[in-house]
């Protein structure tokens, strides 16, 4: 039997991070991970999905060059060179993980592991016949695709139906494209596959697209995707899926056909948390998945559960907040998440970027709230790169108490700004305290600036 301090089951984003933490301060420390150092979002998600959507940027700008003076003739996109530069991307990042946990003295071993139970010493875990211990347990086995019981799917997918996993995989663009689910993967695969020359369109049972997002910024993204030929079929429910076709109910109760080549399944991700040993030592597992209290702590001492697999927030840059969390209050030092400052992207053209409270949430816990916004073009820099377009910058702010409650851009470069205004939140900075801030000019960062300015004292 192998004895270590931490054993970290899963190593995507909060395994990895968590296993280095821990490490770092000389915790011996075990990391399992059945598949690939990097987990979903680095292998199959966040990473490559970015990689594909930078060359459709590349594409959409070379097409349109002319408007910033530059001629590009006969510009096409290669699908294949596409694909293998994204897979090359993943290699480099996988590689790196890997040189992390060699720098920091982490154990790896590229097992299925399953908890056991508990002894003396500590939790047991199985994997590929051996048997290791360890006093404490981070668990971050991650989320899967749902898979809905409808018609035709689970008997189609990897062929005809496709997952957030085998739609990064497509060497090939489909002429025809459709999407079921209006969330955040599926808007994403559908600007790709629209920009580089597929007729897409995108079934979503609610009446809106990308779920919790400020409708206001939703309905935005919304008519610029359709600007960009992609057809949204709201309030529709999909009924069954065949090769080339799928069949779906409108509001009214009709069931049309929508032809199609290759359907991106993407309608939510469920936690991980079978087939892992949870019930030898009575982790407490609800709907969204391991129940945790803010320091990431189950309900079983000693043990912890951080990123998709707890249900929270589903993201990446959440997994490594928790990582660290969990880490330190292993280590004696109280650490807790908040997850009010928790911020959000969408990385479409144009990118949506989130934080804190939406309008529709204010209204619905019946927060006395006042809204300032302006339109992208107050930023100099934005109409010196974004020719013909445009975008909106939302502030929500306590109407009492003047602080920042909520922050909401649509527009380019929102994705990197908006960690400033989750510091803003975060802080609890009132209007007063965040116009002090010094914005670098010219930048497009400077719209907050101004939507700031136009709250009244």
């Amino acid at each position: 039997m192998q004895i270590y301090d931490l054993i970290v089951i899963g190593g995507g984003p909060g395994g990895y991070l968590a296993a280095e933490r821990a490490a770092g301060t000389g915790k011996k420390t075990l990391l399992f991970e059945k598949r690939s150092l990097g987990g979903v979002c680095l292998n199959e998600g966040c990473i490559p999905s970015k990689a594909l959507l930078n060359s459709a940027k590349h594409y959409d700008h070379a097409k349109h060059a002319a408007a910033y003076g530059v001629s590009c003739a006969d510009v096409k996109i290669d699908q294949k060179a596409v694909i293998a530069r994204k897979a090359k991307v993943v290699r480099t990042l996988v590689s790196g993980v890997k040189g992390k946990m060699r720098a920091h003295g982490v154990t790896v071993v590229m097992e299925q592991a399953a908890i056991t139970g508990k002894t003396a010493e500590g939790f047991t875990v199985a994997a590929a016949g051996e048997t290791y211990t360890a006093k404490n347990l981070i668990i971050a086995t991650g989320s899967s695709a749902v898979v809905p019981p409808i018609p035709g799917v689970r008997e189609n997918i990897g062929n005809f139906v496709l997952t957030n996993r085998e739609v990064l995989e497509l060497t090939e663009i489909p002429e025809k494209m459709t999407v079921i689910g209006g969330g955040v993967i599926g808007l994403e695969m559908a600007a790709y596959y629209a920009t580089v020359g597929s007729k897409v369109t995108v079934i979503e049972m609610l009446d809106h697209i990308a779920g919790a997002t400020d409708r206001e910024i939703s309905t935005m993204l919304q008519k610029e995707l359709e600007g960009k030929g992609i057809t949204f079929l709201l309030s529709h429910k999909c009924l069954s899926v065949e090769p080339g076709k799928v069949w779906a109910e409108t509001p009214a109760g009709e069931k049309i056909c929508v032809e199609a080549d290759k359907v991106l399944l993407s309608i939510g991700r469920r936690a991980n948390t079978a087939d892992i040993g949870l019930e030898t030592i009575g982790v407490k597992v609800d709907r969204p998945g391991i129940v945790t209290n803010t320091m990431c702590q189950t309900n079983v001492d000693g043990v912890y559960a951080i990123g998709d697999v707890n249900g929270h927030h589903m993201l990446a840059h959440t997994a490594y907040r928790e990582a660290e969390v969990a880490v330190n209050n292993l280590l004696g030092k109280k650490d807790m998440m908040r997850y009010h400052a928790n911020p959000s992207v969408i990385y479409t053209q144009p990118e949506i970027g989130s934080v804190g409270k939406t309008e529709e949430e204010c209204k619905e816990k019946g927060i006395d709230y006042e809204v300032r916004k302006l339109s992208m073009m107050y930023a100099g820099r934005f109409v010196a790169e974004n020719e013909g377009a445009d975008g909106l910058c939302k502030i929500i702010v306590d109407k009492k108490r003047r602080n920042i409650l909520g922050v909401h851009l649509i527009g380019a470069y929102a994705g990197e700004m908006i960690w400033g205004a989750a510091e803003m939140i975060e802080m609890q900075m009132r209007v007063t305290d965040a116009r002090q801030i010094i914005f670098p000019h010219p930048t497009v960062s400077e719209i907050i600036r101004e939507v700031l300015w136009e709250f009244k004292d």
